[in-house]
């Protein structure tokens, strides 16, 4: 992935909106990494991909609330606490 300062960004911002609809940018200041630039379609795609597995995840739980298998949610964090497992 290429790498851009803020600076850079800031000063070039034009070609970075190019550049992001081919590849996501990552941004930099002082160094280190604080954000990445993708054009809408990647972003999209990426909400969709989380979306879909956040259903996945509801459709799993109903099916083990529905298969009973559940746990006491006051008895699974004290569990936690004494380092037990239910």
């Amino acid at each position: 992935m290429e790498t851009l300062t803020s600076n850079q960004a800031k000063t070039q911002f034009g070609d970075l909106l190019l550049k992001v609809q081919r590849n996501p940018i990552e941004i930099s200041r002082n160094g280190k990494p604080v954000a990445v630039m993708l054009s809408i379609e990647d972003y999209n795609a990426l909400e969709a991909l989380k979306l879909q597995q956040l259903q996945q995840k509801m459709q799993r739980a109903e099916a083990d609330v529905a298969a009973g298998k559940v746990h006491d949610g006051d008895a699974f964090f004290q569990s936690l606490i004494e380092g037990n497992t239910i």
